[in-house]
């Protein structure tokens, strides 16, 4: 099973590299980026990067961003889960201590 999802991991990142590749051999020009929506004329910060770090970056901040918004979205299950885990071993340990004081107990007369 392991061996099977290595080799679909790859099926996929391979082809997704190489886009990548081919993404950023392909656009390496430079463009200017600003951070000063308010002048047009003169921006106060201007960095001039190729168009493919613009690109990957702004794909690997929304995905930052999207995966804390999942996790954060999904911290009332964790905390369901982590509540029902306790209660899971509450109720385990209450059978194990009821199953102890059974066997501890002498036998019922037979009729």
């Amino acid at each position: 099973m392991a061996k099977i999802r290595l080799i679909l991991k790859w099926i996929l990142i391979a082809p997704l590299a190489a886009i990548v590749i081919l993404f950023s051999i392909a656009n390496r020009a430079p463009v200017a980026v600003s951070f000063d929506p308010v002048s047009r004329d003169a921006p106060a910060y201007v960095a001039t990067l190729p168009l493919y770090l613009v690109v990957l970056a702004a794909i690997g901040l929304g995905v930052i961003v999207g995966g804390l918004g999942a996790w954060f979205a999904q911290g009332r299950h964790r905390k369901a889960e982590r509540r029902l885990r306790r209660e899971a071993q509450t109720l385990r340990a209450d059978v194990e201590r009821y199953k102890n004081s059974l066997a501890a107990r002498p036998p019922l007369p037979s009729p």
